[in-house]
Protein backbone atom coordinates (compact mmCIF):
# COMPACT_ATOMS: atom_id res chain seq x y z
CA UNK A 1 0.00 0.00 0.00
CA UNK A 2 1.46 3.47 -0.69
CA UNK A 3 -0.51 6.23 0.58
CA UNK A 4 0.42 10.29 -0.01
CA UNK A 5 -0.33 12.54 2.48
CA UNK A 6 0.74 16.60 3.10
CA UNK A 7 1.51 18.67 6.02
CA UNK A 8 1.20 22.28 5.72
CA UNK A 9 1.20 22.00 2.22
CA UNK A 10 -1.44 21.59 -0.92
CA UNK A 11 -1.17 18.20 -2.12
CA UNK A 12 0.62 18.04 -5.56
CA UNK A 13 -0.98 17.92 -9.16
CA UNK A 14 0.56 14.54 -10.19
CA UNK A 15 -1.14 11.19 -11.37
CA UNK A 16 -0.93 9.22 -7.86
CA UNK A 17 -2.20 6.12 -9.84
CA UNK A 18 0.05 5.70 -12.13
CA UNK A 19 2.85 6.67 -9.50
CA UNK A 20 2.07 4.05 -8.00
CA UNK A 21 2.48 1.46 -10.47
CA UNK A 22 5.77 2.94 -11.32
CA UNK A 23 7.16 1.94 -7.78
CA UNK A 24 5.34 -1.23 -8.08
CA UNK A 25 7.15 -2.01 -10.97
CA UNK A 26 10.36 -1.12 -9.76
CA UNK A 27 9.86 -2.98 -6.79
CA UNK A 28 9.40 -6.03 -8.92
CA UNK A 29 12.78 -5.83 -10.33
CA UNK A 30 14.24 -6.04 -6.90
CA UNK A 31 12.22 -9.01 -6.00
CA UNK A 32 10.48 -6.85 -3.41
CA UNK A 33 7.31 -5.83 -2.11
CA UNK A 34 5.74 -2.79 -1.41
CA UNK A 35 3.91 -3.57 2.36
CA UNK A 36 3.54 -0.13 3.77
CA UNK A 37 5.00 3.38 1.68
CA UNK A 38 3.70 6.81 3.18
CA UNK A 39 4.95 9.36 1.07
CA UNK A 40 4.79 12.77 2.79
CA UNK A 41 4.61 16.22 1.43
CA UNK A 42 5.10 18.85 3.63
CA UNK A 43 7.21 22.38 3.78
CA UNK A 44 10.82 22.56 4.58
CA UNK A 45 10.29 23.71 7.88
CA UNK A 46 8.57 20.23 9.13
CA UNK A 47 11.32 18.37 7.11
CA UNK A 48 13.93 20.58 9.01
CA UNK A 49 12.24 19.52 12.32
CA UNK A 50 12.13 15.87 11.19
CA UNK A 51 15.91 15.95 10.47
CA UNK A 52 17.00 17.99 13.78
CA UNK A 53 15.08 15.21 15.83
CA UNK A 54 15.99 11.84 14.03
CA UNK A 55 18.98 12.40 12.17
CA UNK A 56 20.91 15.55 14.23
CA UNK A 57 20.69 17.21 11.22
CA UNK A 58 20.03 21.08 10.87
CA UNK A 59 20.04 21.81 7.44
CA UNK A 60 17.07 21.67 4.85
CA UNK A 61 17.03 18.92 2.40
CA UNK A 62 14.41 17.69 -0.34
CA UNK A 63 13.75 14.40 1.13
CA UNK A 64 14.05 12.06 4.14
CA UNK A 65 13.59 8.30 3.86
CA UNK A 66 13.24 6.29 6.81
CA UNK A 67 13.33 2.94 6.19
CA UNK A 68 11.23 -0.08 8.35
CA UNK A 69 11.72 -2.72 5.56
CA UNK A 70 12.34 -6.55 6.52
CA UNK A 71 13.69 -8.69 3.82
CA UNK A 72 11.42 -8.81 0.51
CA UNK A 73 8.69 -6.22 2.25
CA UNK A 74 9.03 -2.51 1.74
CA UNK A 75 8.04 -0.15 4.45
CA UNK A 76 8.97 3.16 4.76
CA UNK A 77 8.17 7.11 5.31
CA UNK A 78 9.66 9.63 2.54
CA UNK A 79 8.89 12.79 4.05
CA UNK A 80 9.27 15.41 0.84
CA UNK A 81 9.66 18.89 1.12
CA UNK A 82 7.33 20.78 -1.35
CA UNK A 83 9.22 24.04 -0.52
CA UNK A 84 13.01 22.51 -1.61
CA UNK A 85 11.68 20.84 -4.72
CA UNK A 86 10.28 23.69 -6.49
CA UNK A 87 14.04 25.27 -5.26
CA UNK A 88 15.71 22.68 -7.10
CA UNK A 89 13.54 22.47 -10.14
CA UNK A 90 14.03 26.46 -10.45
CA UNK A 91 17.61 25.73 -9.73
CA UNK A 92 18.04 23.03 -12.89
CA UNK A 93 16.13 24.50 -14.98
CA UNK A 94 13.45 21.28 -14.97
CA UNK A 95 9.93 20.81 -14.88
CA UNK A 96 8.31 20.76 -10.98
CA UNK A 97 7.13 17.18 -11.55
CA UNK A 98 10.19 15.99 -13.12
CA UNK A 99 11.77 17.14 -10.07
CA UNK A 100 9.46 15.57 -7.66
CA UNK A 101 9.79 12.72 -9.60
CA UNK A 102 13.09 12.52 -9.27
CA UNK A 103 12.77 13.15 -5.40
CA UNK A 104 10.54 9.81 -4.91
CA UNK A 105 12.80 7.71 -6.98
CA UNK A 106 15.65 8.78 -5.01
CA UNK A 107 13.94 8.22 -1.63
CA UNK A 108 12.79 4.88 -3.46
CA UNK A 109 16.54 3.60 -4.02
CA UNK A 110 17.34 4.25 -0.87
CA UNK A 111 14.80 1.20 0.18
CA UNK A 112 16.74 -0.56 -2.06
CA UNK A 113 20.04 -0.07 -0.85
CA UNK A 114 21.58 2.58 -2.71
CA UNK A 115 23.54 5.05 -0.67
CA UNK A 116 24.81 8.72 -1.60
CA UNK A 117 27.37 9.94 0.56
CA UNK A 118 30.15 9.50 -2.14
CA UNK A 119 30.79 10.86 -5.40
CA UNK A 120 31.05 7.79 -6.59
CA UNK A 121 27.61 6.56 -4.60
CA UNK A 122 26.31 9.99 -5.74
CA UNK A 123 26.95 9.08 -9.61
CA UNK A 124 25.28 5.75 -9.21
CA UNK A 125 22.48 7.43 -7.61
CA UNK A 126 21.81 9.63 -10.67
CA UNK A 127 22.73 7.29 -13.18
CA UNK A 128 19.59 5.27 -11.10
CA UNK A 129 17.04 7.75 -11.13
CA UNK A 130 17.53 8.87 -14.69
CA UNK A 131 17.21 5.27 -15.74
CA UNK A 132 13.94 4.88 -14.02
CA UNK A 133 12.62 8.58 -14.79
CA UNK A 134 13.38 6.91 -18.37
CA UNK A 135 10.69 4.04 -17.51
CA UNK A 136 8.40 6.12 -16.22
CA UNK A 137 4.07 4.87 -17.01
Amino acid sequence: MILFEVVNVQKPKINYTKTKKWLSNISKEYNKTIKNIAIVFCDDNYLLELNKKYLNHDYFTDILTFNYSEKKNISADLIISIETVKFNANKYKTEFKEELRRVIIHGFLHLFGYEDYTQEQKKIMTQKENYYLKKQI
